[in-house]
């Protein structure tokens, strides 16, 4: 997918709606902290949860991302830039120490299990260095379909979509879309 162009001067859209939007934005505008910093309050809490109940966990969870199904749970650690980014559906799993750089909408199907230590990543950076200098980032959403297994440390790039019924093994590094019902293993994930 290719990298957004560069907006006109006379763009009058906050950072966050550009960011929104996925074109070039600035990450370190006052609108963007601030919801980042309400996000890391979230998370502290969230991540001092580990002693509570199961049920306990999950209204967490519903508080602090966009949407999350029924018999969904995240173990803590747990590390995302936004949360409301973050769309979950029925019985979806993450293990311990998940990563989600939410700056652009993430869906996980239902009854999709992610093993500990992955990382899921919209956001993004210019290749163009001139542009990477001027400050600007940008991000690609990501969709990860129904009953997917991702092993542990994996990584999944930004716009990837990842079919139902899929298994991506251990520590593979996804960087193009998985059809549904494949296996995708290595660096970079190759079908089998």
């Amino acid at each position: 997918m290719p990298e957004p162009t560069p907006s006109p001067a006379a763009d009058a859209r906050t950072e966050m709606q550009k960011m929104l939007a996925g074109d070039y934005y600035r990450a370190g505008d006052a609108e963007i902290q601030a919801a980042q910093r309400a996000n890391f309050a979230w998370l502290a809490r969230f991540n001092a949860s580990l002693t509570l109940s199961r049920e306990e966990r999950r209204e967490l969870v519903r508080e602090g991302v966009g949407s999350a199904g029924e018999r969904t749970g995240i173990r803590p650690p747990f590390h995302c830039d936004y949360g409301f980014n973050i769309h979950l559906g029925t019985g979806v799993f993450l293990n311990f120490d998940c990563v989600i750089l939410d700056v652009m909408p993430v869906h996980i199907g239902d009854g999709t299990e992610i093993g500990p230590g992955t990382h899921i990543y919209t956001a993004d950076h210019p290749r163009d260095p001139e542009i990477r200098r001027a400050g600007l980032q940008y991000g690609r959403p990501v969709r990860i379909g129904r009953n997917v297994w991702i092993g542990g440390k994996a990584i999944i790039l930004p716009g990837v979509t990842i079919g139902d019924d899929v298994v991506i093994g251990a520590g593979a590094v996804v960087t193009r879309d998985i059809p549904s019902g494949a296996t995708a293993v290595g660096n970079p994930a190759r079908v089998r």
